[in-house]
């Protein structure tokens, strides 16, 4: 029993598309699939699909048309950005909401119109995934938060750049959860930092929105997030899409590198007029499947609830990291003994074995899908792998490093196939005398 709700693990997965297809082993035995990459894309619930089917019956084009489907289409889509505020607590005339294709088109167009000048000095970390880190780096001069020995991002390093720099630093842009180890940033606390020192806060929610309640208004006006971005195919809805939640009042003032109709008021021949937000930042038709089914995922995971969520997941885990430390070979990365800051992420490697070849034995023998190699967060990882002292020649010549294997848990894996992973990995132990 979590919360008012009681959930039994085999409904919720009743709730999954595909949640036990099965697919062919390299035998040619068919099993069903196990997922364990969810920190990557989350199979949708059926509800949303269903959602998405029965609104595309009455689809119509959005803001361009006076037919009855257009009309019901359009009041779905802007009413859908007051559904997305109440999701991520932003329940404040402060903010606004504009639709993105996923968290890597938000950030660049929030990098593309936020910034203005290639001197503008953008404060990020080295935990990042890409996504909030390149954007910046190639506009922007950045710098960048350290991590400590178990990965965790160092809340003072953050504070002493801040200091370092007082009042230059316009951006302070972090992940409010890692997407290589899990671990939860506690983002309010930087926001307090960040508008102590000048600066606004732009957090990556793609890890966070679907395994914690997020709120974007802190407990006093320094502690509230100034923009945050998200992807839907992280939480259980498919076709691509997000959102970019942020200041309207700033937003105004500027507008993203992407243009074309639906942005505008009045073109004329040597001049432009460009309507306010959310509009200015949707130039081009939009992604209306996307939308609906990220507004349903959101529903569905407010009625299962966050606290039945990061419990679930935290068993998961705990039983996950324990059967791991049993099997000699394993090497586990970041803090495996306090997790209560940590979404349902581990990363892990097999000594002597390339992180690609367990994945495929994974996959092939025992149909589990896990991530391996860098995870689009280069850094980050050649920091927990202890690969530091190859930093200057991966400056010089910029290879990636060899990464690691990623297991992420969604609200609907159970303990039938952690048990499944872990006699795969012992086998293959056993096979390779690790």
């Amino acid at each position: 029993m979590y919360g008012s709700i009681c959930f039994p693990s085999h409904s919720i997965r009743g709730t999954i598309l595909g949640a036990d297809t099965l697919v062919k082993l390299d035998n040619k035995r068919m099993i069903p699939a196990v997922n364990l990459d969810n920190a990557a894309t989350t199979p949708p619930f059926k509800k949303v699909v269903e959602e998405i089917e029965w609104q595309l019956t009455c689809y119509g084009s959005i803001g361009r048309g006076k037919g009855q489907k257009s009309e019901h289409s359009n009041e779905v889509y802007v009413h859908g950005r007051e559904r997305i505020k109440d999701f991520v607590g932003a329940n404040s005339e402060i903010y606004t909401v504009f639709y993105t294709n996923n968290t890597t088109d938000g950030i660049n167009k929030l990098a593309s119109a936020l910034i203005k000048s290639p001197k503008d000095i953008v404060l990020t970390t080295r935990m990042e995934h890409h996504a909030n880190d390149l954007p910046w780096r190639e506009r922007a001069r950045t710098k960048y938060a350290e991590v400590d020995e178990k990965g965790r991002l160092m809340i003072n390093d953050i504070e002493r750049i801040l200091r370092k720099y007082r009042g230059r630093i316009k951006y302070v842009s972090v992940t409010a959860a890692s997407n290589v180890t899990g671990y939860v940033n506690d983002v309010h606390d930087i926001a307090k930092l960040a508008h102590q020192y000048g600066a606004q806060i732009i957090v990556d929610g793609a890890q966070i929105v679907a395994h914690r309640e997020f709120c974007m208004l802190g407990k006093t006006p320094e502690e509230n997030i100034d923009y945050f971005v998200f992807s839907a195919h992280k939480m259980y809805s498919p076709f691509g899409g997000g959102a970019v939640v942020g200041l309207a009042g700033e937003l105004n003032k500027h507008i993203p590198e992407f243009y074309g109709g639906g942005m505008v008021e009045a073109v004329c021949d040597n001049s432009v007029r460009y309507l306010p937000v959310p509009d200015r930042y949707e130039s081009g038709s939009p992604n209306y499947p996307s939308v609906i089914g990220m507004i349903k995922a959101m529903d569905i995971l407010k009625r299962i609830g966050f606290e039945y969520i990061h419990k679930h997941e935290q068993v998961l885990l705990k039983r996950t990291l324990d059967g791991l430390k049993k099997i000699p070979g394993v090497i586990l990365y970041g803090d495996n003994d306090e997790l209560a800051d940590r979404v349902g992420i581990l990363v892990f490697n097999l000594c002597g074995i390339k992180n690609g070849e367990v994945a495929g034995f994974l996959a092939d023998h025992h149909g589990i899908a896990v991530r391996h190699a860098a995870f689009c967060a280069h850094p980050y990882v050649r920091r927990l792998t202890r690969a530091e002292q190859a930093q200057n020649k991966a400056d010089a010549m910029c290879y990636p490093p060899e990464g690691m294997v990623r297991v992420s848990f969604g609200l609907y894996n159970n303990m039938t196939e952690v048990d499944w992973f872990l006699t795969a990995i012992n086998r293959m132990c056993r096979q390779r005398d690790c």
